[in-house]
C-alpha cells in the first residue's frame, strides 16, 4: 500500500510536510476474548470474522501462516479455520502449523479449512468425481454440540470439487449430503469441529445457529462486544496514537468518512483538520449539505476547495474507467498533501476504509490473496517523499456495521443511511468521458432515483419499524452510458440519451440482488426523469446481481 508514485509534482508540493513514517496502525484494541479467523485466501474470509461480530464477540484474520508461538502471544478464544480456493495437495498449497491443533483452543474449519484439518491430524482429502456449488440437502447423522437442535435436514451451500474421505482418528461423521459423505465432523474432546460447507453464507439456513453454539455453548465465550465498547476502544487508541499531533481527513460527508470524523474528533477535538474537496462530480445538493452538517451542525472545522475546473481539465477526453480512478485518486491527494503543507504540522491521516474497499483492491493485510476488481481512491499509494501514519478504524468493518456504529455516535440518520458513493463520484457512473453537459443530465436524473427510492424506503420504514426491511433497497442510483438513442417527444424525433437506474438489495456489499421494486415506482421515476431532464429520452432497469457484475458500472 506504501509503494511510490510517479508524480514529481505532488512530491515537490509536500516535501515540506511534518510527518512521521507512513504506516497502518489498528485503532481497535483487541478485547480479552476474541476468535482469530485463519485466512487461507478466501475472497469471503472477512465475512466469517463479521458473522462473529454479529454475535458481538469481537473477531479479526490473521495469516494461515502464522506459527503457533505467534498465535498463542495473541491469545484468542477460539480459531476458525477459512476457505479457500487451492486444492490441499497443491504444491503451493496454503498450510498451517500443526502445533496449532496442540495449543488446547477450539476450532471451527469451514470447506478448505476441513480439509486442511483433515490432512493436519492424519485423515485424508480425494477429488471427487463430481463437484458441489451452491445449495445442497445435507442430512445429520448423530448429536452435536454445534449442530444443537437445528434440524435433520436442511439447506446448506456447498464450494467444492476436493472433499475429505477419510476422518482423522477420535472424529465422528456428524451430517452428510448425497454427494459429500463428510459434511461435517468433528472430535468432542478436543473441540475440533469442521464442516464442508459455509455456514458464513446467508444461503447455509442455519449456519449463524452454528456459529452461535460453536462460540457460546463449546467455548463459553460472552456476547460482549458492543457498539459501546467498540467506541470506547477505538477512542482510546486514537488518542494512544495521535497524542498531541494532528490528523488531517477527507471528508466527503458519506457515512464512512462522516463516521471516522465523528470519532477522531471525539478522541482528539480541535487536533482534526477535515478538508471537503468539491471536484464537481457529486450528486446534486451534496456541497451544502455537507458544509451545513459539519459546520453547523457538529461544530467541527472543516476546509472546503473549489477544485471543479482542475477535475474537468485533468478529465477530458478520458474514457478508460480505472485512468479516471487514477486521475482522481492522484488528485484528491495531491490537494490533500498541498493542505497538510498548509497546516504545516500534520503526522496522519485518517481514512474511511472499510474492508469492502480493501478486498475489491486485492489489498488483503492478512497474508490471504484476492484478484483486483477496481481501485478505490481512499487505497492509492502516497508519492515519494510524502509519508504520515494512517488512522483507519473501519477497515475491517462492512457497510451496515459503519451505518450501525454511525447510529451510536449520534449521527443522524439522513446521514447514517446516506446512499453509498464512491469517491471518484458521478465520473464512474458515466460511461465513458467526463464533461459537464454529462454531469448535468446525471446529476438531475440521480436526484430524481434517489428522491423517489427514499421516500420508497420510507413508506417501507413507516410500515416494518426497520430499516432492513427484507424488501427495501439498499443502494440506488443512476448510470449516463456513452450511447444515444430515437425516441418520439411532442410529436418530433429526438435522438438523445438514455438512462439507467441501479437499485440493488444487499447486507455488505459483498454480494447483492436487483431489487424487486413495484412497477408504480419504476414507471414514476422513468416518467419523471423523461419529462424533467433535459437530454434523455429513455430510461432502463439493470436486473444483474452481484456476482457476476459489481454494484457500480465502472
Amino acid at each position: 500500500m506504501q509503494s511510490q508514485a510517479s508524480c514529481e509534482t505532488q512530491a515537490a508540493n509536500a516535501s515540506s510536510v511534518n510527518a512521521t513514517t507512513s504506516s497502518k496502525q489498528h485503532t481497535t484494541r483487541r478485547p480479552e476474548q476474541f476468535v482469530a479467523v485463519l485466512d487461507f485466501g478466501a475472497q469471503y474470509g472477512q465475512l466469517i470474522a463479521r458473522r462473529v461480530r454479529d454475535l458481538h464477540v469481537y473477531s479479526e484474520l490473521v495469516p494461515c501462516d502464522i506459527s503457533a508461538d505467534e498465535l498463542k502471544a495473541m491469545h484468542p478464544s477460539a480459531l476458525i479455520l477459512s476457505g479457500g480456493p487451492a486444492s490441499v495437495y497443491a504444491p503451493d498449497a496454503p498450510s498451517l502449523d500443526p502445533a496449532i491443533f496442540d495449543l488446547g483452543l477450539p476450532i471451527f474449519g469451514f470447506c478448505y479449512g476441513q480439509q486442511i484439518m483433515a490432512t493436519t491430524l492424519g485423515g485424508s482429502v480425494s477429488h471427487t468425481e463430481k463437484g458441489e456449488y451452491g445449495p445442497a440437502e445435507l442430512v445429520r447423522t448423530g448429536q452435536s454440540q454445534v449442530f444443537g437442535n437445528t434440524p435433520e435436514h436442511q439447506t446448506v451451500w456447498m464450494s467444492h470439487r476436493d472433499a475429505v474421505s477419510c476422518v482423522p482418528e477420535g472424529f465422528v461423521v456428524t451430517a452428510t449430503t448425497p454427494t459429500c459423505p463428510v459434511a461435517a465432523m468433528e472430535c468432542p474432546e478436543r473441540r475440533l469441529f469442521a464442516t464442508q460447507f459455509h455456514p458464513e453464507v446467508h444461503h447455509s439456513e442455519y449456519g449463524q445457529e452454528l456459529l452461535h453454539n460453536f462460540l457460546f455453548d463449546v467455548c463459553g465465550l460472552k456476547a460482549t462486544w458492543t457498539m459501546d465498547t467498540i467506541i470506547e476502544d477505538a477512542i482510546a487508541a486514537i488518542r494512544a496514537q495521535v497524542g498531541d499531533k494532528d490528523v488531517i481527513l477527507a471528508l466527503s460527508g458519506g457515512v464512512d468518512s462522516s463516521v471516522v470524523a465523528a470519532l477522531v474528533h471525539r478522541a482528539i477535538g480541535d487536533k482534526l483538520h477535515c478538508v471537503f474537496v468539491n471536484h464537481g462530480l457529486l450528486r446534486k445538493g451534496e456541497v451544502e449539505m455537507v458544509e451545513d452538517v459539519f459546520t453547523k451542525q457538529f461544530k467541527i472545522p472543516l476546509v472546503c476547495v473549489d477544485a471543479r475546473a482542475r477535475y474537468m481539465r485533468l478529465l477530458s477526453g478520458v474514457t478508460a474507467p480505472e485512468q479516471k480512478r487514477r486521475i482522481i485518486g492522484t488528485e484528491f491527494w495531491k490537494i490533500f498533501f498541498e493542505k497538510a503543507q498548509k497546516i504545516g504540522s500534520v503526522h496522519f491521516l485518517a481514512q474511511g476504509t472499510i474492508y469492502p474497499d480493501i478486498i475489491e483492491s486485492g489489498a488483503r493485510k492478512t497474508g490471504g490473496k484476492a484478484s483486483t476488481i477496481k481501485s478505490h481512491h481512499n487505497l492509492i499509494p502516497f508519492p515519494d517523499g510524502v509519508h504520515f501514519d494512517l488512522i483507519e478504524p473501519l477497515d475491517h468493518f462492512f457497510k451496515d456495521e459503519v451505518r450501525a456504529l454511525g447510529c451510536a455516535l449520534g449521527l443522524p440518520d439522513k446521514m447514517v443511511y446516506r446512499q453509498p458513493f464512491p469517491g471518484p463520484g458521478l465520473a464512474i457512473r458515466i460511461i465513458g468521458s467526463v464533461d459537464e453537459e454529462k454531469l448535468s443530465i446525471l446529476r438531475n436524473a440521480d436526484a430524481i432515483v434517489r428522491e423517489e427510492l427514499d421516500a420508497y424506503n420510507e413508506a417501507l420504514f413507516k410500515k416494518t419499524h426497520t430499516r432492513s426491511s427484507e424488501h427495501a433497497c439498499w443502494q440506488y442510483f443512476a448510470v449516463l452510458p456513452d450511447i444515444k438513442s430515437v425516441g418520439v417527444m411532442g410529436d418530433e424525433r429526438t435522438y438523445q440519451r438514455p438512462i439507467i437506474i441501479r437499485a440493488v438489495e444487499s447486507q455488505d456489499a459483498m454480494t447483492a440482488d436487483w431489487a424487486k421494486l413495484p412497477f408504480d415506482v419504476i414507471t414514476r421515476m422513468s416518467s419523471r426523469i423523461v419529462g424533467e431532464v433535459e437530454g434523455v429520452n429513455r430510461v432502463l432497469y439493470d436486473v444483474t446481481p452481484k456476482p457476476p457484475a459489481t454494484i457500480e458500472w465502472e
